[in-house]
């Protein structure tokens, strides 16, 4: 393969993709790649990716669903972190004793 050619598709197929990150599909490959799968990349590797076979531009369908589908994912995840977060109170310590006579408030009987 002539890399000044290879070099050249590439430059001349990145120049035609919209700025920004583009979605593209895997293409099955015979070193095991898998077809199918969605993956969001810069417009360098995109260009990359098409010339050589490994993947095809996702349809605008495709995209849609595709960014919906991580923004969802990317909401679920800072739930579960917020969640999962340690909260912490400060308590003044009267509070924490009663009020009267420095009985633990559990020993209070009001």
């Amino acid at each position: 393969m002539d890399l000044k050619v290879y070099y050249r598709k590439i430059h001349e197929i990145e120049d035609q993709l919209p700025d920004g990150d583009i979605c593209v599909v895997s293409c099955e490959t015979p070193d095991g790649g898998k077809a199918g799968v969605i993956s969001e990349v810069p417009r360098r590797i995109a260009a990359k990716l098409l010339v050589e076979g490994r993947a095809r531009l996702a349809a605008e369908e495709e995209a849609k669903a595709f960014r919906a589908e991580q923004k969802a994912a990317a909401e679920r995840a800072r739930e579960l972190a917020a969640v999962n977060q340690l909260k912490i109170a400060v308590v003044p310590e009267s509070e924490w004793r009663g009020k009267t006579k420095g009985e633990p408030r559990s020993k209070r009987t009001s």
